[in-house]
């Protein structure tokens, strides 16, 4: 069953008057089905940080929403459903801290640098930055998430780089390397984080299938960062 129909059965079965009352629905309604709960509660958490972040820098622009739904590709039969919840986030009441609280405690794994909350601020960069830049109100809504998820300081640079530099980031953040590194350390972190964040990797800690182009994305930033550096440390080793 696809997460839409998921999250389409979950709203028309539950009571719903605030966006609050969501995030306690979906801990208690999949209680006893975690890998759906970890699915269900990615989905909205993307769906509640988007909207709050859409209005971060004061205007909700059409490439902002065109980028959301490159992210979530909703069939026609369910997209009500999910503008229902995409409304209900942008006019209830708690601010975006609030939700990332509530949602970090319902879809990590209560251990800092989560890999799944790590998705979730992967998806928010991507709309961050689809009007051509991040804008400083967007950057402090995405550290402040970042925090809230207990990712580290490293882990968002690594985010920002990839999502900020436009064919220019340095590859080296990219990557997680320090500029000393040998050839040999810089493949073998190279090759983990490709690992790390292959699709059915994404798909094992809760990411939905619907959601993988965030994957591809990614692989596609790692790859261009590691055709950087292998080319930089290949020729210093032959100098």
């Amino acid at each position: 069953m696809s997460i839409w129909r998921r999250i389409s059965d979950f709203i028309t079965s539950t009571a719903i008057d605030a966006f609050s009352s969501i995030i306690e629905a979906v801990r208690t309604t999949f209680e006893g089905d975690p890998e759906t709960r970890r699915r269900v509660a990615f989905s909205i958490a993307m769906i509640a940080l988007s909207a709050k972040m859409a209005k971060a820098d004061g205007v909700v622009s059409q490439v902002e929403v065109n980028a959301f739904h490159d992210i979530f590709h909703v069939p026609q039969q369910y997209q009500d459903q999910v503008s229902r919840l995409y409304n209900l986030a942008k006019q209830d009441v708690a601010g975006y801290e609030a939700y990332a609280t509530q949602l970090a405690g319902l879809c990590g794994s209560g251990k800092p640098n989560c890999k799944m909350l790590e998705d979730v601020l992967d998806g928010l960069f991507h709309i961050a930055k689809a009007d051509g830049a991040l804008h400083d109100k967007e950057l402090t809504f995405l550290g402040t998430v970042a925090e809230i998820f207990q990712l580290d300081e490293e882990q968002f640079d690594q985010i920002l780089a990839r999502h900020a530099g436009r064919g220019h980031a340095d590859p080296y953040l990219v990557l997680g390397l320090p500029r000393d590194v040998s050839f040999e350390a810089a493949r073998k972190q190279y090759r983990a984080l490709v690992r790390e964040n292959h699709p059915d990797i994404l798909i094992a800690r809760g990411v939905p299938e619907e959601f993988i182009a965030i994957a591809n994305q990614r692989i596609a930033a790692i790859n261009a960062a590691w055709d950087k550096v292998e080319k930089d440390l290949k020729a210093y080793e032959s100098v």
